[in-house]
């Protein structure tokens, strides 16, 4: 996909609209319903997609009519952008859309759910679209070397050990393969890191070069960028994929998305989910079996868990056990807490223990 497929969807749903007011008919646009229970697990992809549920943006109510008209006005805006090689935040669009007279945003809220409108309506990624998000990529630090075209249009070559310093290589909002290509890699697995703290400790303990591993800051919820390069090192060089969080349902979610698909962005997950990736904790089990320090679940952490025994991609025995446990104990805890045995012991004892369990590590 690039962009001048994207723009080709595009003038389809500006051609829709155009013969429907053609025909005297009243213009609208059926997307995918956006919530958990429109969710459906795809057996080809391994993932969780949107399912058979519809929502109708018509223009014969107001609030219908103002989001056609500025579904109009976005396209218009991406063909212009596409057409001088330029890109935007959704910030920025936001901003933009001032001087759109009625067809403006009230909320950036409103904006971003319209581009993801357009992902859906087209089966095309927004960076298609040259719309960037805010938040940057995460941090790489290992032996895997890639070739990054920068904005001047030439190649830059990186070796995501040798030639960064300390805080890794920065991923860029765009890796698809005409911006950022692998060349070498030397290594046995990725592991996805929650926390800058951690990430930080085992990169100061080398555990890239003891463990042959390529760490990955996903820097909390991690950023589409983040979850796209994942899904592609897993594919495209073959490694196991693990993912390492603090142990509470917020940090489950993260896995969640990174394996399963977000809810919010179902309709691209066969390019952001990586099916395979394995969850090594820290979990309610690890809580009791290394004795961690933990603080008491609060109640908005009760009601995260209680939600996530019904959300269809922890439907598995796995999680269910981990959920149920976690809620008996009524206790969570942090990445941070396995320092009670010392720095050293996260690298030395835990993740090894874990990760041959997985049978990643020998």
């Amino acid at each position: 996909m690039n962009s001048e497929e994207a723009l080709k969807k595009l003038y389809q749903i500006a051609e829709e609209i155009y013969e429907q007011l053609n025909h005297g008919e009243i213009p609208n646009m059926k997307i995918a319903a956006r919530h958990k229970g429109n969710i459906v697990f795809d057996d080809s992809l391994g993932v969780w997609k949107y399912g058979s549920g519809k929502i109708t943006r018509s223009a014969k109510k107001l609030d219908g009519g103002y989001m056609i008209l500025r579904t109009l006005y976005i396209m218009e805006f991406i063909k212009e952008m596409i057409r001088t090689k330029k890109s935007s935040t959704l910030r920025e669009m936001y901003y933009i859309s001032e001087g759109w007279g009625l067809a403006k945003f009230h909320t950036q809220d409103e904006s971003n759910k319209l581009a993801e409108d357009l992902e859906i309506l087209t089966g095309q990624l927004r960076e298609n679209f040259k719309l960037r998000p805010e938040e940057d990529g995460a941090s790489v630090i290992g032996n895997i070397t890639v070739e990054e075209i920068n904005r001047k249009g030439e190649t830059m070559r990186i070796n995501c050990r040798d030639d960064v310093g300390d805080s890794g290589y920065l991923i860029p909002y765009d890796v698809e393969k005409d911006k950022l290509r692998f060349v070498d890699v030397d290594a046995d697995f990725v592991i996805g890191i929650e926390t800058g703290g951690m990430f930080d400790r085992l990169v100061e303990n080398g555990f890239d070069e003891r463990a042959r591993a390529i760490l990955v800051h996903v820097k909390g919820q991690p950023a589409r960028s983040t979850r796209r390069l994942l899904k592609r090192m897993n594919e495209e060089l073959g490694l196991p994929v693990v993912i390492f969080t603090d142990g509470d349902p917020w940090s489950f979610r993260i896995f969640a998305s990174i394996a399963y698909g977000a809810i919010k962005t179902a309709h691209i997950s066969e390019y952001l989910a990586t099916p395979t990736a394995e969850f090594v904790g820290v979990t309610a089990s690890d809580i009791l079996n290394y004795d961690l320090p933990t603080d008491k679940l609060n109640d908005r952490d009760i009601a995260a868990l209680k939600a996530e025994l019904s959300d269809p991609r922890f439907n598995t025995p796995f999680w269910h056990d981990e959920i149920n446990l976690m809620l008996e104990i009524k206790k969570k805890a942090e990445q941070q807490s396995l320092a009670k045995y010392g720095l050293d012991y996260v690298t030395d004892v835990y993740l090894p223990e874990k990760l041959t369990q997985l049978g990643v590590m020998k």
